[in-house]
């Protein structure tokens, strides 16, 4: 895989991370990010062990770096639009405080959003945004 692919690893058994990838995909109009579920061949080829085992996190693939919780979010956020710059002041937050917001919210994703029974399949349109 090149290292000049951007990949968004997501959970893709819950309710919450498929939302989320729906609204990434819908703002991502320069198309310059790709999906795969944690669950599939590309987290297990691409990803450390102890990445793909930690549903808990988002995980994003960036010029060959592995970027977790709130700084996944927030690289992903510069990457999608010009705009996404706006969000970058934000690193200058603590990161332990950043994550601590990001745990929260994966702590309770389950209860507050509910699950699916197997992961997300991309409908014939969104395929080409999608790794197995």
């Amino acid at each position: 895989m090149s290292k000049s692919k951007s990949i968004v690893f997501f959970d893709g058994v819950c309710n919450f991370c498929n939302s989320t990838v729906n609204w990434l995909m819908a703002r991502n109009r320069r198309g310059n990010l790709k999906f795969s579920s944690l669950q599939g061949s590309s987290a297990s080829r691409l990803l450390p062990q102890e990445m793909v085992k930690d549903l808990s996190s988002i995980v994003y693939y960036r010029k060959g770096n592995c970027y977790t919780k709130s700084t996944a979010i927030l690289f992903i956020i510069r990457d999608m639009a010009w705009y996404g710059v706006l969000a970058m002041p934000l690193l200058l937050v603590p990161r332990f405080v950043r994550d601590s917001i990001y745990n929260w919210i994966a702590r309770n994703r389950y209860r507050w959003f509910g699950r699916r029974e197997s992961c997300r399949i991309p409908t014939p349109e969104e395929r080409s945004r999608f790794l197995d």
